[in-house]
C-alpha cells in the first residue's frame, strides 16, 4: 500500500513540474527554446543584461524565457516598458522573492525589494513623507555642500603635495558619496571611525550576493545545490558582515543622540518603533529599520559613485566634450568661486546633458529590479500570465537605433531641444525606473552626482597619466545589480588657472 502511495505522489510531482514547464496555449511572446528543467539558464552569461540584449536581437523587444521553472518576460523597448511601468503599473508592481533579496532585506522589510502589500505601502509612505521629501532634501543641503567642499580640498592637497599624482577617482568618489549618504541617512560620517577600503569592500560584496542568482530561486530542490556549492554559506557570511555594520551604526547613533535639529532615518524610524500609534495598526520593527538602512546603504552609496565615475570616464575618452563642458561651467559660474553651491546646479545645462548621456550608455542598473505580475495582462499584444517575472532591459532601450542616432557613441548634444529626461516620464531613459516602484531617492542621488561632477570640473583640469591617451581608457564592466567600471579610473589633476 505504501509503495502505491509513493508511486501516486511521484506521478503528481511529475505532473505539476511538467505543467509548469509546458508553454501556455495563450499567445506568449517569442523566445529561444529552453532545455528541460533548467529552461534558458544555460544561455545566460556573466552579465545577464548583455546576454538578454544579444538574445533580443533575434527574438525581438518582448521575449519569453524560463529561468529554471520560473517564467520570465524580457522587455527591451520603450513601448513595452511604458506598458509595464505605466499602463499596467498596478498589476506589475510586486516583486518576486529570491533567496538573496529576502536575506539582505531582513525578510523583505524594505522598500526596494518588498512585494506589493500593506508593509510596502506603509514603508513607502513613510519614506516619501519622512525620509525623501523635498523638505528633507533641502534641510540636509549643508551636508552635501560641505562634503563637496571637502572633496575639492582633498584634490587640492594632492595637487600641492604630490605634483603629477595619479588620483584614484573610484576611491575618492566612493568616499564622497558614502559620506553624504551616511550623514543624510544615519547621522554618521563613518569615515571618522571606519576604514573606507573596508566599507567599499562591504558594499561590493553585499551587492554581489544580493544580485546573485541562486539555484533555489529557479529550480526544485535548488537549495541543495546552493548548499553543496557553498553559495548558501557565502551569502550568509556576506549578510552577517552587513548586519554587523548596520548594528554598529545604530549603536553609535544611539550613544550620540540626535544631530542638531534634523532627523535622519534612524531617528525617524526609532521614533516610529517607540511610538507605534503614529502609523495606526501598522507596526514598524527593528527589521524594518535595518531593511531600509540596507536599501539606502547599498543602492545610495554605490549608484551615485558609479554614475560619477562613468561620466568622468566618458569625458576623459572624449576630450572635445570635456573641454566644451568645462568652458561652459567656468563661463557661467564666473572666475574664482570659493565653493560650489546647489544654486549652481541649474545654471549649467550642458552638464545635465552629459549626465543624461552617461545614464543612457551606463545606467547604474542595466536591468531594473524585476517585477511580478499580480494578474493576467497584455504587453505589446502578448498574453502575460499572473505570477510571471518581468525584467526591463534599460541597457538595450538606451541603445535602440530606432530612438537614438549613433547609439553606441557618447554624444550629449543629442539632448539639445530634446524633451527626454530621466525622471520616469520618458521610457527611453529609465535609470531610476518609473511608476510606483521608481527609486524614492532619485532627487538626492542626482543632486549628489551633479555636485560631485561640478566640483571636479570647475576647480580642476584633468590629464592622462604619463604615456596614456584617451584610447587607453577602457570601459570594462563589473558588478551584479549595479554595474561599475572594473578598472579604477586614474587621472592627474591640476588647479585651473584663470
Amino acid at each position: 500500500m505504501s509503495t502505491f502511495l509513493y508511486f501516486i505522489l511521484l506521478l503528481s510531482l511529475i505532473f505539476i513540474l511538467f505543467k509548469k514547464l509546458l508553454p501556455s496555449k495563450r499567445k506568449l511572446p517569442p523566445g529561444p527554446k529552453g532545455l528541460p528543467i533548467i529552461g534558458n539558464l544555460h544561455q545566460l552569461g556573466r552579465f545577464l543584461y548583455k546576454s538578454l540584449h544579444e538574445i533580443s536581437q533575434e527574438y525581438g523587444p518582448v521575449m519569453y524565457l524560463r529561468f529554471g521553472v520560473v517564467p520570465v518576460i524580457i522587455v527591451s523597448s520603450k513601448e513595452g516598458a511604458q506598458e509595464v511601468l505605466k499602463t499596467h503599473d498596478l498589476q506589475t508592481c510586486s516583486r518576486p522573492k529570491t533567496v538573496g533579496t529576502g536575506l539582505f532585506t531582513y525578510d523583505f522589510k524594505d522598500i526596494g525589494f518588498a512585494p506589493f502589500g500593506e508593509s510596502w505601502r506603509e514603508m513607502r509612505k513613510l519614506a516619501m513623507h519622512e525620509l525623501f521629501s523635498s523638505k528633507k532634501l533641502k534641510s540636509f543641503r549643508y551636508i552635501r555642500e560641505g562634503e563637496s567642499a571637502l572633496l575639492v580640498k582633498k584634490v587640492t592637497n594632492y595637487v600641492h603635495e604630490k605634483p603629477n599624482y595619479q588620483v584614484n577617482l573610484r576611491k575618492l568618489i566612493f568616499t564622497f558619496s558614502a559620506s553624504i549618504i551616511c550623514r543624510l541617512s544615519f547621522g554618521d560620517n563613518f569615515c571618522d571611525f571606519v576604514d573606507m577600503d573596508t566599507v567599499e569592500e562591504l558594499v561590493l560584496e553585499s551587492e554581489k550576493n544580493l544580485g546573485s542568482l541562486a539555484f533555489a530561486d529557479f529550480l526544485p530542490a535548488g537549495g541543495i545545490i546552493d548548499w553543496i556549492s557553498g553559495q548558501q554559506a557565502t551569502m550568509k557570511k556576506a549578510f552577517a558582515k552587513l548586519s554587523n555594520f548596520l548594528e554598529l551604526l545604530i549603536e553609535d547613533h544611539l550613544k550620540r543622540g540626535k544631530i542638531q535639529d534634523h532627523s535622519d532615518i534612524i531617528n525617524v524610524m526609532l521614533d516610529m518603533i517607540n511610538n507605534p500609534t503614529k502609523l495606526g495598526p501598522f507596526k514598524v520593527t527593528d527589521d524594518h529599520l535595518k531593511g531600509i538602512m540596507s536599501d539606502v546603504f547599498l543602492a545610495g552609496v554605490n549608484a551615485g559613485s558609479v554614475t560619477i565615475i562613468w561620466t568622468m570616464t566618458e569625458l576623459s575618452r572624449h576630450p572635445r566634450v570635456m573641454t566644451k563642458l568645462q568652458e561652459e561651467i567656468r563661463a557661467t559660474l564666473g572666475p574664482n568661486k570659493e565653493k560650489i553651491t546647489e544654486e549652481d546646479l541649474d545654471k549649467v545645462e550642458y552638464l545635465k546633458m552629459v549626465i543624461e548621456e552617461a545614464f543612457r550608455l551606463h545606467p547604474p542598473a542595466p536591468l531594473l529590479l524585476p517585477r511580478l505580475t499580480m494578474s493576467d495582462i497584455k504587453i505589446q499584444g502578448y498574453n502575460i500570465p499572473k505570477n510571471t517575472m518581468i525584467q526591463i532591459n534599460t541597457y538595450t532601450i538606451g541603445r535602440d537605433p530606432k530612438t537614438w542616432t549613433k547609439p553606441d557613441e557618447f554624444i550629449p548634444e543629442r539632448f539639445v531641444d530634446n524633451p527626454i529626461e530621466y525622471k520616469g516620464q520618458h521610457f527611453e531613459l529609465l535609470p531610476f525606473g518609473a511608476g510606483r516602484r521608481i527609486c524614492p531617492g532619485m532627487a538626492t542621488g542626482i543632486t549628489i552626482v551633479e555636485l560631485g561632477l561640478l566640483s571636479l570640473l570647475y576647480f580642476f583640469d584633468w590629464s592622462y597619466p604619463k604615456g596614456m591617451t584617451a584610447k587607453d581608457i577602457d570601459i570594462e564592466e563589473d558588478g551584479a545589480l549595479v554595474i561599475a567600471k572594473k578598472v579604477s579610473l586614474e587621472l592627474v589633476p591640476s588647479l585651473h588657472r584663470w
